[in-house]
């Protein structure tokens, strides 16, 4: 059976599972149309363009028939460690998934791979693989491929793996046979553990997510300042978050990736905040090349790390480091720092006074 061959060459490639989506996305689109019109996205504009596209596959790849729906591992670590990191507010906390090499770039190398194989295996055709990068719904498709169940903490879970892993896929004009089961049932049953750990209460009900509240929005999508009455709730994360995945019961079977390129680099798993401060931007654009921290930019950056200082408990040298850093610093990181500063500053008072 074709699809059989596909799912063990895809193994070879790194891949956990691979299945053929069903295109059936009319409830999905509703979801996202309401999340639009609640203005949940942010300053996201770019989802709510190419609705039209997102609606149907061949729309945005003419002639697909089939969409191939892939999941990669991509925890280097384990649960445990990474909320070992977490607790501790000295150190800065990077989402597990950013940690190694940018995994657009990855993941579409390993994609493309499997289609070519696909074309002298099986039969020539077009193609067109995503990852996180066209307007494509991807939870969506990999539900309909009978890779998991999409979650309360809308992500997409799976009972033997979790959540700790990437989706990408492959819209051929191959006609493959889709999934003959039913859906894979949702699991999340009473648990709320995901919506009740949210730092600053994003969820506004299970499968709903306001980003503008989103911590992963905050640090790395958001261009402009962080929200005062938010800083103080995102404590020591300063890429991303990963609270309602570190929490869900089903994460107990994560998958570890054993794929270099998702091993972290320069020590970014458990790295001291006061050491990444340290960074002039020189050290930061040859650090960061190849990975997916450049999303936030420099000032992102700096402006994040300011904030998990100024949320570190106090001390001389944190304050002394905010102060030298406020030298030459832009508008934006410069008001993070003042605050920063302020925070630091009521922490010492605070400490004097008992």
């Amino acid at each position: 059976m074709a699809l059989d061959d596909i799912r063990r060459h895809a193994r070879t490639l790194g891949f956990a599972d691979v299945g053929v989506a069903h295109l059936d996305l009319g409830e999905d689109l509703a979801h996202l149309d309401a999340y639009l019109e609640a203005g949940f996205h942010g300053e996201m504009d770019y989802l709510a363009r190419n609705i039209e596209l997102r609606a149907s596959p061949a729309a945005l790849q003419p002639g697909t028939v089939s969409v191939l729906s892939l999941r990669m591992p991509y925890l280097s670590d384990t649960v445990e460690r990474a909320m070992d990191t977490l607790r501790d507010p000295e150190r800065a906390y990077v989402s597990r998934y950013a940690l190694g090499r940018d995994y657009h770039k990855r993941m579409r190398k390993q994609l493309a791979a499997l289609a070519e194989w696909m074309a002298e295996a099986l039969a020539p055709h077009g193609y067109r693989v995503f990852c996180d990068s066209a307007p494509s719904l991807e939870k969506a498709l990999a539900r309909n491929a009978g890779l998991g169940w999409i979650g309360k903490n809308t992500l997409l879970l799976n009972r033997d793996a979790g959540s700790f892993f990437f989706l990408g896929e492959i819209y051929t004009d191959l006609v493959l046979p889709t999934a003959d089961t039913d859906p894979v049932p949702a699991e999340c049953g009473r648990c709320q553990a995901c919506l009740k750990i949210c730092p600053t209460n994003a969820f506004v009900g299970p499968y709903r997510l306001d980003a503008r509240r989103c911590i992963s929005y905050l640090t790395i999508e958001q261009r402009g300042s962080i929200p005062e009455p938010l800083r103080r709730a995102i404590g020591n994360r300063i890429f991303g978050c990963d609270d309602c995945q570190l929490v869900c019961p089903w994460n107990r079977y994560a998958q570890r990736s054993q794929a270099p390129d998702f091993a972290p680099r320069h020590g970014l798993d458990r790295p001291a905040l006061l050491d990444l401060w340290a960074w002039t931007q020189a050290d930061w654009h040859a650090r960061t090349e190849g990975m997916a921290l450049r999303r936030a930019g420099w000032s992102g950056w700096r402006r994040n790390l300011a904030v998990a200082l100024g949320n570190a408990p106090f001390s001389e040298q944190v304050l002394s480091a905010l102060e030298q850093g406020r030298e030459g610093a832009d508008a934006l990181v410069a008001e993070h720092i003042d605050w920063a500063m302020d925070e630091q500053r009521q922490k010492g008072q605070s400490r004097a006074a008992t």
